[in-house]
């Protein structure tokens, strides 16, 4: 991976954690063995629907947020569910972002949609902490394991999202058969967000990759940014979790549908159209 020293400390303490639990996990279990739900039809099926693919997160906390969230976290995502979201996302790393395995566990139980598991991941036995339909593998993290953890992720059975936030790092996952790609909007050195990011990548990524746009997209105007810039998916996180989870989600997924309605001059004028996440 990059030199540790280029990120954010609180990135640095996250990646130590990580180290830590990676450490202990070794040698512990056995491998998982994953029957996935299909994110890609997912996505297909909300767009047949003419909503935006969107892929809600559960997150407690973050060191990018204020306080934290204690509601159930699977009455949090049976809102997403309801409010279209075409996927979940679960936080499972505990020390930073209260998340874990038996949180994703109950979520992943109680709806029917792909799920998630939003970790942050850099030895192969992390991998069997939990089933999931989709692993998370930041390739500024992983460096030249990137390899190796995709394919042993595939293994077991999970869709694999490699998180890229450059041209440099979508190369690399590109070059090792990345089919789901995402791109962080965040600078973990600075952890400054810029949508620009997303839209400077984009158009260097194939026809046949699923591109998610990640991180910033506060509202339905950003979300029709990041899929006029080529996303298929949006994945959210604060925008949602901040106010009612059902309605910001709704807000998003609906966001190029109301566009349009508010585009068609014969809309009536009591149509409701205001849902806009925070």
């Amino acid at each position: 991976m990059d030199d540790p020293d280029e990120l954010a400390p609180a990135v640095r303490s996250i990646l130590s954690a990580a180290r830590e639990r990676a450490d202990a996990a070794a040698g512990a279990g056995e491998a998982v063995s994953v029957a996935p739900r299909d994110l890609e039809a997912a996505f297909e099926r909300v767009e047949a629907d003419g909503r935006v693919p969107v892929i809600a997160e559960v997150k407690p906390t973050s060191p990018t947020t204020e306080g934290s969230r204690e509601d159930d976290p699977v009455a949090l995502a049976e809102g997403m569910v309801a409010g279209g979201a075409a996927a979940l996302s679960v936080l499972t790393e505990p020390e930073h972002f209260g998340g874990s395995v038996d949180t994703l566990r109950r979520v992943r139980e109680a709806v029917d949609v792909p799920v998630l598991r939003k970790d942050f991941v850099v030895e192969e036995s992390q991998l069997d902490a939990v089933e999931s339909d989709v692993v998370l593998l930041i390739a500024r993290f992983v460096g030249d394991d990137l390899p190796g953890l995709l394919a042993a992720a595939r293994d077991r059975g999970f869709q694999v999202l490699v998180e890229v936030h450059d041209r440099e790092e979508l190369a690399r996952a590109l070059e090792v058969g990345a089919t789901t790609i995402g791109v962080n909007n965040r600078d973990l050195a600075e952890l400054v967000v810029d949508l620009g990011t997303f839209e400077s990548v984009a158009p260097h990524v194939p026809d046949d990759v699923t591109l998610i746009a990640e991180s910033g997209i506060g509202s339905p105007a950003d979300a029709r940014r990041m899929r006029a810039a080529g996303a298929d998916a949006l994945l959210v996180g604060s925008a949602i979790m901040d106010g009612d989870v059902e309605a910001n989600t709704r807000a998003l997924t609906r966001a190029e549908a109301d566009e349009d309605e508010d585009a068609d001059p014969t809309l009536d004028d009591t149509t409701d159209t205001t849902e806009t996440p925070t």
